[in-house]
């Protein structure tokens, strides 16, 4: 009998908190749309937009220039209040550009992107095009360099989408000290010093748990042979991939 009426109580328990929630529903929706269209309205790049309101869920459609556009719109509408989700289906409707051309373009760009920093050559993004929609594809040092591709790529005329496959790298102290021994194994080598010459272009030195993987353009099959034989001498190194290109 116990047991009956414990069961009973919890179906009405539920039952009550289902009748409040029903009565809660949709309760904010109309001052979240007055927020949004607020919101909307004073930004330039989103004249274009508009947007719908269910249950606390904000639908944006229309178009805007930029793909970072689309991306500041669903970031503006989730600062509000009582907004409970997001569907950003905005359209990027800007300039179209060739697919091999916006790629030469981005890949010039993500080239010089880290210019300057201590984990320039500890990078490699490439970077494909398809309909204006760009895959980034790599391995970054850590999560900066990945976010800072994102941002070139977001703000780029006539890219429609971003998709990120970068993986951002485990943090190792060993890692750390075999990229240090291995950029120096190579960059102080009489033949492969000249590669540290343009910062945008170096013989860029992956490491993952010991395995190192070498990607960018040499002149000849032999710097490229003698960066594989430098980079396998390192203490620590279990393998190495050489990856990089004669150009």
């Amino acid at each position: 009998m116990k047991k009956i009426f414990a069961v009973t109580t919890l179906v009405l328990l539920v039952l009550l908190s289902m009748s409040a929630m029903a009565a809660t529903t949709g309760r904010y929706d109309q001052q979240i749309q007055q927020a949004v269209s607020q919101k909307i309205h004073d930004s330039k790049q989103l004249q274009n937009v508009q947007s719908t309101v269910e249950d606390g869920i904000v639908t944006l459609h229309g178009t805007v220039d930029l793909y970072q556009d689309k991306l500041d719109a669903a970031k503006k509408v989730r600062k509000l209040s009582y907004v409970t989700g997001v569907r950003n289906d905005i359209t990027v409707a800007g300039q179209t550009v060739p697919d091999n051309q916006l790629q030469q373009k981005l890949a010039k760009k993500l080239a010089y992107d880290r210019v300057g920093y201590f984990d320039n050559t500890f990078n490699y993004v490439a970077v494909a095009v398809n309909n204006g929609v760009v895959t980034l594809t790599g391995d970054a040092y850590w999560a900066p360099p990945v976010d800072d591709a994102l941002a070139v790529a977001a703000r780029t005329p006539g890219v429609k989408d971003v998709v990120d496959n970068v993986k951002v790298l485990p943090a190792s102290n060993v890692d750390d000290s075999i990229r240090i021994r291995t950029a120096r194994a190579i960059y102080r080598d009489s033949v492969l010093g000249r590669y540290g010459i343009d910062p945008a272009n170096p013989i860029r030195i992956i490491v993952d748990n010991g395995h190192v993987t070498l990607y960018g353009k040499v002149q000849n099959t032999m710097d490229k042979n003698i960066a594989g034989i430098r980079a396998g001498e390192v203490p620590g190194v279990f393998s190495v991939d050489n990856k990089l290109v004669v150009d």
